[in-house]
C-alpha cells in the first residue's frame, strides 16, 4: 500500500526542459508504488523538449524496467520516442533514457 497518494506525492517537474536532464524515481514513495513511477516518467517525458532526452532513474524495488515501465511508454507513445536501458546504479536503481 502506497504510503504517499499520488495527488500528494511531490511532481517530478513543474516546467519544460530544453536540455537533457534526469527525472528521480526513486525516493521512498516510488518504491512503495510503481504506479506512481509510470506515471511520473510520463510526466517527465512530456515535460522534455523534442530533440533531448531525459534519464529516468526508477527504483530498485520494482525490478528491471522492462518489467513493468517499457510496456507503459509503448502504451503511451507508440512509436514516438525511444528509450534505452542505460545501467543499474550502485544504488539498485535502474537508468533508462527516453529521446524525445
Amino acid at each position: 500500500m502506497a504510503s504517499v497518494s499520488h495527488n500528494d506525492a511531490e511532481p517530478i517537474t513543474d516546467r519544460m526542459h530544453d536540455n537533457s536532464w534526469s527525472a528521480n524515481l526513486e525516493k521512498p514513495h516510488h518504491a512503495d508504488d510503481s504506479t506512481l513511477v509510470i506515471e511520473q516518467a510520463i510526466d517527465a517525458i512530456d515535460h522534455t523538449e523534442s530533440g533531448n532526452h531525459v534519464n529516468l532513474v526508477t527504483h530498485g524495488d520494482h525490478g528491471h524496467p522492462r518489467e513493468y515501465l517499457f510496456g507503459a511508454l509503448a502504451d503511451e507513445y507508440g512509436g514516438d520516442i525511444e528509450w534505452s536501458y542505460v545501467e543499474q546504479c550502485g544504488c539498485g536503481g535502474h537508468v533508462t533514457r527516453v529521446h524525445v
